[in-house]
């Protein structure tokens, strides 16, 4: 299973990554131990907004450093914030929990990484339409979408209409990320190619290309996917009734 792998080879993944500037800012590369992060806010409505920098004051990061220590594992000394709570609890996220889970049974990919990529690519926002023509939940070109569809699923419904649609649009983005880290062979290649393409991560020799909008965006994904498996790691102590000090730490079952 592809979920089994992702969790053994994480913290390797998220430690290697060259670190880099976030997208908006692309040509310029940050002081030593600058880490990418992804800001956000809950507006008034509880409509949450995601960023890669603090467009304004409402901003803040989502995965909060204890310490801002250089060469820290992401993910290791994190602790809640309000956007990591919406993103157990919010309405249009809880309402989207059945089809991830179908797509985390149908591929293997992790629910958590489906939705840190959810997180990170739409805030949730499921008519979201990119400048280049990327649709939807996990903001896919409607020519991927086609290429992910069995022959039933294209010919019931149009692309634009199976984009728009929550529960296609998340299994065609399983589907490509297991396809993807199956071909490329590790998932932050995987996310390098959903973000660049796969071309790009061939000409750089199968590896996360020197691409700074890229190495952000793999960078936050996978950040924010350990953040959100210590979460239900956390969940899971609670119903064995051995709660950890620190609500994003690992827990030691005894």
């Amino acid at each position: 299973m592809l979920s089994s792998t992702l969790r053994g080879v994480l913290a390797v993944a998220l430690c290697v990554l060259p670190l880099w500037c976030a997208p908006g800012h692309a040509q310029t590369a940050p002081a030593a131990g600058v880490q990418p992060r992804l800001f956000g806010y809950v507006d008034g409505a509880g409509m949450a907004h995601f960023a890669s920098s603090a467009l304004d004051s409402r901003y803040a990061p989502v995965l909060r450093a204890q310490h801002d220590e250089v060469g820290r594992v992401p993910g290791k000394t994190m602790v809640r914030s309000s956007l990591l709570t919406w993103l157990e609890f919010a309405p249009e996220v809880k309402a989207v929990q059945p089809w991830l889970r179908d797509a985390e049974r149908a591929t293997g990919v992790d629910l958590e990484l489906l939705q840190a990529i959810i997180a990170v690519e739409s805030g949730f926002k499921r008519d979201l339409v990119s400048p280049r023509g990327a649709v939807g939940l996990m903001q896919i070109m409607p020519d991927t979408a086609d290429r992910y569809a069995t022959k039933a699923e294209r010919t019931a419904r149009p692309v634009d209409e199976r984009l728009r649609d929550p529960r296609s649009n998340i299994m065609a983005g399983a589907r490509m990320l297991a396809d993807l880290d199956r071909r490329l062979g590790g998932i932050d290649v995987a996310l390098a190619a959903w973000n660049a393409g796969e071309g790009k991560v061939r000409r750089a020799g199968g590896k996360v290309p020197a691409i700074a909008e890229t190495q952000a965006h793999v960078h936050l994904v996978l950040e924010l996917y350990w953040a959100l498996l210590q979460q239900r790691q956390h969940r899971q102590a609670k119903d064995m009734n051995l709660v950890p000090s620190d609500p994003l730490q690992p827990v030691a079952l005894r």
